[in-house]
């Protein structure tokens, strides 16, 4: 039987905000890697991690202490984590490493939804495109059930055609997301991959990076970063592009 040895040494100290994972989420991606990278179907227990050590140094941004943040460690760096480890074993290209968190509402209700991006590219497959990756298990409200029940008009959602990476095997494609408030409220997206693209492997392309843009009723627009909140009025479109996955292979392997 063999035996692995995930080593997170060198891994950066707690952080002040809230990306900290708690060692129980590195566990969790790295038992759902190794049951991606397994070729059969296993249980999910803890029977998984029986011949696997892991290794994480304390105070850091995998092993925080009691008191730090850590609500994106949850749903970013598990996906970071996932990314590190698949790119270890050389298994496929990165998704787009983010779950899109978007939260909107004011003292009357509260709204949450994550968004879909890009599937990495493997050797025999190309990336899916619009579809939640990796450390997610959640399904995205219906346009029409969104409309009825909260103050917003979902101006559109649809592909972001060309945003996947180029190669042998192409990158998944990412959504664009584009949501108008028709009341003031407050508005928060915490995401990943906003500053770096989803890397290719093997000589594939990198998808594209996100975006989050503020579009002001008078159409003046603002891009947010990565991580925000911010008060809108009345008539302002959040619109989000998630990011593409990377490609695997060259592209001049297949003559494109």
């Amino acid at each position: 039987s063999g035996s692995a040895v995930f080593d997170f040494e060198g891994t950066g100290p707690e952080l002040h905000g809230n990306l900290n994972a708690p060692p129980a989420v590195v566990y969790s991606a790295i038992v759902y890697t190794l049951r991606c990278l397994c070729g059969a179907e296993i249980p999910l227990n803890q029977g998984c991690l029986a011949p696997v050590t892991v290794k994480i140094p304390h105070n850091s941004l995998l092993h925080p202490s009691a008191t730090a943040a850590v609500v994106g460690g949850n749903v970013l760096t598990s996906q970071r984590v996932v990314d590190v480890v698949l790119r270890a074993f050389g298994a496929c290209a990165a998704s787009q490493g983010c779950m899109n968190n978007l939260s909107f509402g004011d003292e009357t209700f509260g709204y949450y939804e994550t968004i879909a991006g890009g599937a990495g590219a493997g050797p025999t497959w190309h990336g899916r495109s619009g579809v939640h990756t990796h450390m997610t298990n959640t399904r995205i409200t219906d346009p029409e059930i969104l409309e009825r029940r909260y103050p917003v008009m979902l101006r559109e959602f649809s592909l972001r055609k060309g945003s996947g990476g180029h190669g042998r095997w192409h990158g998944g494609d990412g959504v664009v997301r584009d949501i108008e408030f028709r009341k003031p409220m407050q508005v928060s997206i915490l995401s990943e991959r906003r500053a770096t693209r989803p890397y290719g492997m093997a000589g594939g392309g990198d998808g594209a990076k996100g975006q989050n843009l503020i579009i002001m009723p008078g159409g003046h627009t603002i891009s947010l970063g990565g991580k925000a909140s911010i008060a809108v009025e009345a008539g302002t479109r959040f619109r989000l592009l998630s990011p593409g996955g990377g490609a695997y292979g060259a592209a001049s392997e297949d003559g494109a």
